[in-house]
């Protein structure tokens, strides 16, 4: 059976890197992508023949256009778009600035939206195909200093959910990957910090913020692994709809599910009460 063809974004780094190597050793067809061509060519340089290198900043429409249509003409097909470029933002809400929160929403949100919509009439034709959205456990947790990165994830979260469930009977998946901390760029140089500090958020924003950007580079989790447990998900015949990475992850998806239902059990008969009765 011939391989997947796989598209890939954000490869320079982190989860896109490690995913883009292991999938070309492991014999399938990648188009690896980078907005610098010259950050991604030592992955790409001794499989010439199984893969595409090309420049993509996902904010720029005809760019997605170029990608998608490039793999299709040098493959025949695409079975998998890991839709994985993204950037941070630390700064409490009050403190975030609307211009640099809105250009982590163009790449975090609308760059994975686009993407998604232009490999979708590909898969439909095909009536298979998978997308992973790499979301984050801040997609199902809020958590204090990144609000806005959280808001833009929450976001991919449920488009993702939504996606899965419009497109189960064409034979398209949908996973959202959601890990906690992992040895990338993300709380290093792929997020900015908002220059205005408001001392009242000390100990919650600020605190917490503090606390990741100190722990940049001694995160517990490994993206080599990760992209291992991203490649058994597109192999396994029931892909999770969530898949967790890292202890961090499933622990605080777990907390959250208690914190709900007990939320939920406290209130259950004054948010039924909202109904009226019919007749």
């Amino acid at each position: 059976m011939t391989k997947k063809v796989w598209i890939i974004t954000g490869c320079s780094t982190g989860f896109g890197r490690e995913l883009a190597k292991k999938t070309l050793a492991m014999g399938y067809q990648v188009v690896v992508t980078s907005r610098k061509t010259e950050d991604i060519q030592d992955i790409t340089k001794d499989y010439e023949a199984q893969s595409l290198t090309l420049a993509l900043d996902v904010t720029k429409p005809q760019e997605i256009k170029a990608v998608v249509n490039l793999a299709k003409e040098k493959f025949g097909r695409i079975d998998v778009l890991v839709n994985n470029a993204g950037i941070g933002y630390f700064g409490a809400i009050e403190e975030s600035e609307e211009a640099k929160v809105r250009q982590m929403f163009e790449i975090n949100f609308w760059g994975l939206a686009r993407m998604t919509q232009e490999v979708l009439p590909i898969m439909r034709e095909q009536r298979s195909g998978h997308i992973l959205n790499v979301a984050s456990i801040g997609g199902l947790v809020g958590f204090p200093g990144v609000g806005y990165y959280n808001a833009t994830k929450f976001a991919v979260d449920g488009l993702s959910e939504s996606l899965a469930k419009e497109t189960a009977h064409l034979g398209i998946k949908a996973t959202i990957v959601a890990p906690s901390g992992f040895r990338t760029d993300w709380a290093g140089r792929s997020a900015d910090n908002s220059p205005h500090v408001i001392a009242d958020y000390a100990e919650s924003a600020g605190h917490n913020k503090n606390a990741i950007r100190g722990n940049s580079g001694r995160q517990p989790g490994d993206p080599a692994k990760a992209a291992e447990a991203i490649i058994m998900a597109v192999e396994s015949a029931h892909p999770p709809l969530r898949l967790l990475l890292g202890n961090g992850a499933v622990n605080g998806a777990r907390m959250k599910l208690d914190i709900l239902k007990k939320d939920f059990d406290a209130w259950e008969e004054i948010s039924r009460g909202a109904d009226v009765p019919l007749n």
